[in-house]
């Protein structure tokens, strides 16, 4: 889906002020479920990537930065997603070469780059199944509002230059629940870019880490060349946005909704848009994944880092919290 203007106005909208009803039994409905839930215990620690708000904020990214670090340490990290758009249940491990997007979701293709990574709807039965096969340390992409796993370390990640958006909850505004309480559960804040008025981080008391993404070093080949770029991200703007820092020429920006599957006709459109222009066709890693076989070989990929400020002080952290890691 591709979220809705008002989401993000500073003033709220009619249409906004409208849906509060449903919002209210959204966050019901919610609580809940989540008292239902039976959180499982694992016998190896489970660390949990989230936001609160809907769409996009870069949990993706800092998952594969804890797990770098991690790795580095000799962790045997395992990492653990629902598999959003991908058509099985699980519990299944992710197979480079053997699974598509359309099989299990385009971020943990992201994520299978880096480590082993499972889909599975049933999470407890996910992060089981990870054990078993030899992992000491879980990374949950996403599953912050989800009960059915013990967390050992939450960490809520946010888009700097989107904050919380009007602060409503579902559907009156882009959060998934209220800002007090997702920060009762988390164990640190992430904050990617700048830009939003993010005032409210004043009022908690939590690690807080600074980030921002910057173009993977390798990425000088498109600096001054003229570029189609589209994207079907939860905030595409900051896909342009960054092309546009690497030195890119964006002669056009297509968006298209989250984790959008490309049709034949799309392609056609952007090839003919590139073609009109005489630019490249370039596109994020995530949708590059769900591009067909034929249109990957007309596309470059903008591949991107992320950087912390301070990254000492979030190792600590994860040192800190996880302990030393526990030998068969």
């Amino acid at each position: 889906m591709k979220a809705p203007k008002f989401w993000n106005e500073s003033e709220k909208s009619i249409i906004s002020a409208l849906l509060i009803p449903i919002s209210v039994l959204y966050r019901l409905a919610d609580k809940i479920k989540r008292k239902r839930g039976l959180q499982k215990k694992l016998p190896i620690p489970v660390i949990c990537i989230g936001n609160v708000v809907a769409g996009g904020a870069g949990k993706t990214p800092v998952a594969l930065s804890i797990a770098e670090f991690l790795i580095a340490e000799g962790w045997k990290v395992h990492f653990l997603s629902r598999g959003y758009g991908g058509r099985y249940d699980g519990p299944l491990q992710v197979v480079l070469g053997g699974h598509a997007a359309d099989d299990v979701g385009d971020e943990p293709l992201l994520l299978a780059a880096v480590a082993p990574t499972w889909v599975a709807k049933d999470r407890a039965s996910g992060g089981m199944a990870a054990y078993e096969a030899g992992a000491d340390v879980i990374i949950m992409d996403d599953g912050f509002q989800n009960s059915a796993l013990q967390k050992d370390l939450s960490f809520l990640v946010i888009d700097g230059g989107y904050g919380v958006g009007n602060g409503r909850i579902l559907p009156s505004g882009p959060l998934r629940e209220s800002v007090s309480e997702a920060f009762h559960r988390a164990d640190a804040v992430t904050i990617i870019g700048d830009g939003a008025d993010l005032q409210f981080l004043t009022e908690i008391d939590l690690p807080l880490f600074r980030a921002k993404i910057v173009p993977h070093a390798l990425q000088n080949e498109l600096v001054g060349e003229k570029v189609v770029a589209f994207a079907g991200i939860g905030r595409p703007e900051k896909f342009f946005n960054s092309l546009r820092d690497a030195g890119a020429e964006i002669v056009e920006a297509v968006e298209f909704p989250d984790h959008h599957k490309f049709s034949q006709d799309n392609i056609i459109k952007l090839v003919e848009k590139a073609a009109l222009h005489g630019a490249a066709l370039v596109t994020t890693r995530k949708d590059f994944v769900r591009l067909p076989e034929d249109a990957r070989m007309m596309t470059t990929v903008f591949d991107i880092d992320l950087v912390y400020d301070k990254p000492k002080k979030l190792q600590k952290l994860l040192i800190d919290k996880l302990g030393t890691r526990q030998h068969a």
